[in-house]
Formats: structure tokens, sequence, C-alpha cells
């Protein structure tokens, strides 16, 4: 006869899980010698042997019982049903996986290749890694709203960073994001931006207003802007004061139309 300690050591377990599995009524609790101590026999060393393998299988506690007590079709068509779990399981498990690279890859959570690659080489051209955070974040609600869409935008994006005027204009606003909203350089960084709008207005217009983008989507993108930039606020009012309005869809004031 056997202690419970020794129970344990034979069936490669712990005392713990011993108890555990009297608990859960998978092992019968066995008869107590005279000194009130549990004594087990061989049986309950089979039973526990079998009871760790079919866990350590993967089997649930829950259904370790049914096994334990089915014939031969029976435990057949119970392990079959447990395989199917398992592999259910296994298919989940990986898709997580997937989802902790796509997290652990920064800018590929949630964007396209094409946009990835657009804030790939805002980087490489230097810009302000806080400009292309707000970058990514504005993208990813885009890209949510209308994915058939990217490919276009990126592309239009890409043709601006070509552009001399709009790179320099570009990073004039990555510099920008840190000023104070009473920075003296910012009437001067409107008129900038009001005179390349004005010399973009007919082409670059025409290519965007094609897949217009919602107007719910809009006043999202916009908070970005103005949750990210101190000076945001002001830069707006100095815009609408030379007769623009907007930040994502910056639009002429009707009267000035």
């Amino acid at each position: 006869m056997l202690t419970i300690g020794e129970l344990a050591s034979y069936a490669g377990v712990t005392t713990r899980a011993v108890r555990h599995y009297h608990a859960k009524g998978l092992l019968p609790e066995p008869e107590r010698d005279h000194s009130g101590y549990r004594r087990y026999d061989a049986r309950a060393v089979a039973d526990l042997i079998k009871i760790r393998t079919l866990a350590e299988a993967g089997v649930p506690l829950a259904r370790v019982g049914e096994l334990l007590a089915a014939d031969e079709t029976e435990f057949a068509a119970a392990v079959a049903d447990i395989d199917q779990r398992l592999r259910a399981e296994i298919r989940e498990r990986q898709r997580h996986r997937a989802r902790i690279a796509q997290l652990a890859a920064g800018d590929n959570l949630a964007l396209p290749p094409e946009a990835v690659a657009y804030l790939d080489r805002m980087r490489r051209l230097g810009y302000p890694e806080l400009m292309i955070a707000g970058e990514r974040d504005a993208w990813i609600l885009v890209a949510a709203q209308m994915p058939e869409h990217m490919p276009l935008f990126m592309a239009l994006k890409e043709v601006q960073l070509d552009d001399p005027a709009t790179d320099e204009l570009y990073r004039e606003l990555g510099d920008a994001i840190g000023w104070s909203p009473d920075d003296p350089r910012l009437p001067g960084l409107a008129d900038k931006l009001v005179a390349t709008l004005e010399a973009e207005e007919e082409v670059d217009r025409e290519a965007w207003e094609e897949f217009a983008i919602p107007d719910d989507l809009v006043a999202l993108l916009d908070s970005v802007f103005l949750d990210l930039v101190p000076m945001a606020p002001r830069l707006l009012r100095l815009l609408e004061d030379r007769g623009w309005t907007g930040w994502t869809r910056l639009e002429r004031l009707p009267s000035l139309r």
C-alpha cells in the first residue's frame, strides 16, 4: 500500500494534483489506515497514470472521467471529437500569433503594404517621427472605411513627396508640430500653405475628389490633427482668414469661390 506521496511519485504528478483529481471525482478516495492516512493500491497508480496521460494530451478534465469509463468504440469517438476541438484551438492560436506578429511589426498593423511603404519613405526622407505617427493613425482610419481606395490614395501621396515644393512644405509642417499657438512663424506658414493650395487646386483636387472621403471620416481625421498638434486650432483660424476652411478636406470658403 502506498502513501499519497509515493502514489504521486509513481505516476509522475504532484500530491497537489492527486488531491485535485480527488476533488474532481476522477480518482476515488481510498480507504484510510488506523492513523487516518490515505493508502493507495496498484489500481490507483494505473488510474492516476491514465488521468495524467489524458490531461497531458489536452483532454479537458471534465471529459477525463467519461473516457476512463468508455468502451473502445466510445473512446475512439470521444478522442476524435477532442482532436477536432484541439485542431480548432491550434488554428485560433495561430491566428493570434499572426496578430501578435502584426503588433510587433508596427506600421504593418491595420495598414496595407502601400501605406507602410509610404510611411517608410517619410522616415527615409527624414520627416519627424511625430508627424509620421499622425499620418499612420490617420491612414489607419481611412483604410478601415475605404480599403479599396488606399492604393490610389498612397499613389497620390507618393507623387506629392516627389514634388520639391510639397516636400518643403511638409518639412515646415513637421517642424511646426511642436510650435506653440502664439508662435510668430504661424502666419507665414499659413501663407505658404495657401499658396501651395492655390497652385495645386485644379490638378490635385480633381484626383482626390474622385474618391471623396465621407464627412464623418473627415471630422475624425481633423480631430487627429487637432489632438496631435498644439498650434492646430490657430493655424485653422489663420487659414480661414485667408479664405480656406478645413484640414483633411481643405476648401475655399463659399464666399470666395
